[in-house]
């Protein structure tokens, strides 16, 4: 039984190990050319891909590693910001910017983001709950409820995959 499941709040560790990490993370990505960061999701398992979005105040592009898993054509995250309080920016752009780019170990797509609702949301959710039995304990730890992002093929653009 997992610790979410005993009705015990998970332990996260301290938010300045989270930044190194994804520090760290985004660093072996541009060093290794590109080559090392990104994975694909497998049974239980999710992956990784390179969002790019546009900044909602600035206009620029701005890119971040997040995890990921594939449903149909759709690759579907969670906006969580390491299950800190507050949205992660790049959701936050995505709301207002709503076209981006993802770069998977096949190659680069453009998507569009939206968030997931009502039957699709539970669903996509419990498809979540498979990858990570604590999903529901570690929501907790944040006050806004943590959406769940599909990123869809960008329609009338073929996809590259």
């Amino acid at each position: 039984m997992s610790v979410g499941q005993r009705g015990k709040a998970p332990r996260l560790p301290p938010r300045w190990f989270i930044r190194l990490a994804w520090s760290v993370h985004r660093g072996l990505y541009r060093v290794c050319g590109r080559r090392i960061g990104l994975w694909r999701p497998r049974a239980k398992r999710w992956g990784a891909l390179r969002l790019t979005t546009t900044g909602r105040r600035t206009g620029r592009q701005r890119s971040v590693i997040i995890a990921y898993f594939d449903d149909g054509p759709n690759l579907v995250s969670l906006a969580m910001n390491g299950w800190g309080e507050g949205e992660p920016a790049w959701w936050l752009n995505l709301q207002t910017h709503p076209d981006a780019t993802v770069d998977l170990v096949d190659g680069p797509r453009l998507v569009r983001g939206r968030a997931a609702l009502d039957d699709e949301r539970l669903r996509l959710w419990a498809r979540w709950r498979e990858i990570d039995t604590d999903l529901d304990a570690y929501a907790a730890l944040r006050s806004p409820e943590t959406a769940v992002v599909v990123l869809e093929p960008r329609p009338g653009v073929p996809d590259s995959t």
